[in-house]
């Protein structure tokens, strides 16, 4: 079934291009009941990366989330031109549903060469073969998390600490959460599906850490979130297809607000991207 998602996604990335500044999007079979922020901002990354005029790399996308999408109609990208230059470029999509408007993301790109490298190390963690895959984890918590269970997954999960719904179970706290990710199958050798796989993972698990500090989960607990906006920069080329390690933490929750932090590194230790997400987030204690 993961491969099946794995080729779901892939064809969800696929846009279906009208003209230069107008992409078309479609959803998976599986969905949950609004557009899956991920999914979304992946989407939009592919058809501004599709607008080039030159082969650029990524250097940054700034997502603001406006209203949720219906999982039952295409989305429209209209891609915004800024700047279109040798080794700099930059766009804006607007995401569109029956003429209105619920995403906008900035995109920047730039071929930058050689020059200063240094990044913060990767955490000591185990090697992903070493553990566990998501399918064990919610083994026994079917009913706790369902909307994990049934989620679209076409991407494999290695959890390098116990995940949230496993850590309430046990009566833990944590205040990191760090996780392997790779694609289910082979990805076409593409920078610009490897890099919108990157996109699409990075708005999972980033939000846990937020609750995991005051040792909460969902499923156990009743918790309101949803993303207010999503920002990825891109520091080195990536290979979705292979192990990466997205390790995530939160610096603050105030105000029914909570940033959450990453950093995905790949084997070797280099650090590939960072993201910064903010959400609301409600907890209502004693509630079921």
């Amino acid at each position: 079934m993961s491969h099946s998602d794995f080729a779901e996604l892939l064809a969800v990335l696929d846009l279906n291009r009208i003209d230069d500044n107008l992409f078309i999007g479609s959803h998976p079979s599986k969905n949950p009941v609004r557009t899956f922020g991920g999914q979304m901002t992946a989407q939009a990354y592919v058809a501004g990366s599709r607008s080039l005029d030159h082969k650029l790399a990524p250097s940054a996308l700034s997502a603001h989330f406006i209203a949720g999408g219906d999982p039952e109609k295409d989305l429209e990208f209209h891609v915004v031109r800024l700047r279109d230059e040798r080794r700099f470029a930059n766009r804006r999509v607007d995401v569109m549903q029956n003429g209105q408007l619920l995403t906008t993301v900035m995109l920047s790109y730039m071929n930058g060469g050689r020059g200063l490298e240094h990044s913060v190390p990767a955490p000591d963690v185990p090697h992903p073969d070493t553990l566990p895959k998501i399918d064990e984890l919610l083994r026994g918590y079917e009913k706790t998390v369902p909307l994990f269970v049934e989620a679209l997954r076409p991407i494999e999960w290695r959890y390098t600490n116990d995940p949230a719904w496993v850590m309430r179970d046990k009566g833990g706290k944590l205040d990191h959460n760090r996780v392997w990710l790779k694609t289910e199958g082979s990805m076409p050798d593409d920078p610009v599906l490897h890099a919108a796989a990157l996109v699409y993972s990075s708005d999972t698990t980033v939000l846990d850490s937020i609750i995991t500090t005051h040792g909460l989960s969902w499923g156990f607990d009743r918790i309101f979130a949803v993303t207010m906006n999503h920002s990825v920069w891109f520091h080195r080329p990536i290979r979705f297809d292979e192990w990466v390690l997205y390790s995530t933490a939160s610096p603050v929750a105030a105000e029914s607000r909570g940033l959450g932090t990453g950093h995905f590194f790949d084997i070797s230790g280099a650090l590939l991207a960072t993201v910064v997400q903010e959400g609301i987030v409600k907890y209502f204690p004693g509630a079921k």
